[in-house]
């Protein structure tokens, strides 16, 4: 029971480190990149709703800079066209009548190390979210103890495994923000 108990910690742990990685990616640097416009949404007048651009277009990226949004619908265009200009990645789209094409600026020093802090603040962000899943194991070791179901020797050597293990993945959130910012930084 214990052993699931350390399994599914290092399964949370490692999903804060997956949606670190995503969040990250959404991080413009100097490179063109599909995953930069994974978090736009889109209302489409058509359809009367609001969807992720990934279900309503093919977002790929030809060269360093530029990338080419093709929506399956042509009638979706313009609404897919007016989100990306209105997500504040500070992108100007345009369209052709069948694709958008949306050119990617070079960063001003200004705005990498502002990307440089939101990089730090998402590795802390998610550091925290490591630590909370540190508590929440502790707790429950601790509570087996209370209820007699490890000893006191046992109870140190989780408490040990589980700080050894938020140790360990606050380490790749470093690495993982250290190497975003360095892409960030390249010119």
């Amino acid at each position: 029971m214990v052993n699931e108990y350390l399994s599914a910690m290092k399964d949370d742990m490692g999903a804060v480190i997956e949606h670190l990685k995503k969040e990250l990616a959404t991080l413009r640097t100097g490179r063109a990149s599909p995953a930069l416009l994974d978090g736009i949404t889109v209302h489409v007048s058509s359809y009367g709703a609001t969807m992720p651009i990934n279900q309503l277009a093919t977002v790929s990226a030809p060269d360093a800079r530029l990338l080419v949004v093709a929506p399956w619908d042509k009638t979706t265009l313009a609404d897919v066209e007016k989100a990306i200009g209105a997500a504040g990645l500070g992108l100007n789209p345009s369209n052709d009548g069948q694709i958008i094409r949306v050119p990617i600026p070079a960063l001003t020093g200004d705005r990498r190390s502002e990307l440089g802090r939101l990089a730090r603040k998402y590795g802390e962000d998610h550091k925290i979210r490591l630590r909370g899943i540190r508590r929440e194991y502790n707790d429950m070791f601790k509570s087996l103890e209370t209820d007699k179901e490890v000893s006191e020797d046992e109870l140190e050597r989780l408490l040990k495994l589980v700080q050894k293990s938020t140790d360990e993945y606050g380490a790749q959130v470093d690495a993982n923000v250290a190497a975003r910012e360095k892409e960030i930084q390249e010119v």
